[in-house]
């Protein structure tokens, strides 16, 4: 652990990829919590703002910003400009809205998702692992 964090007889704990060190109560929740849960490894965003950002002609649903190397984004082959219209049949309407609908998944399913990627209507499956 002191290869990771660098600190000597400080109590060092990592979770999900996270560094915990200390006894940071506040941060050892919010890992917690999100333990167990998918992750889609991609900043998203709602795709209405991005007319906002000058890109225009946008369907609604969330946009896909930054995509974290190795998630499952990455390995199911969403690229930053997608933006996702559905999530396991069901139509996403923002940002928040694709969290909720992740939210209700588990960790091995797999869950159809479609998206736009430069006007083309693209079906992709996510692999929650």
């Amino acid at each position: 652990m002191i290869r990771i964090s660098q600190q000597r007889g400080v109590p060092v704990v990592v979770l999900d990829g996270q560094v915990v060190v200390g006894f940071n109560r506040p941060q050892l929740e919010r890992v917690l919590s999100g333990l167990g849960r998918p992750r889609l490894g991609a900043a998203v965003a709602d795709a209405a703002t991005m007319e906002e950002r000058g890109l225009t002609g946008q369907p609604t649903g969330a946009y896909v910003g930054k995509v974290t190397p190795g998630g499952v984004a990455d390995q199911s082959g969403l690229h930053a400009g997608d933006v996702i219209v559905s999530l396991g049949g069901r139509p996403v309407s923002s940002a928040t809205h694709l969290q909720q609908l992740l939210a209700g998944l588990s960790r091995g399913q797999r869950v159809p998702v479609e998206l736009v990627r430069d006007g083309q209507t693209v079906s992709l499956v996510l692999v929650f692992g």
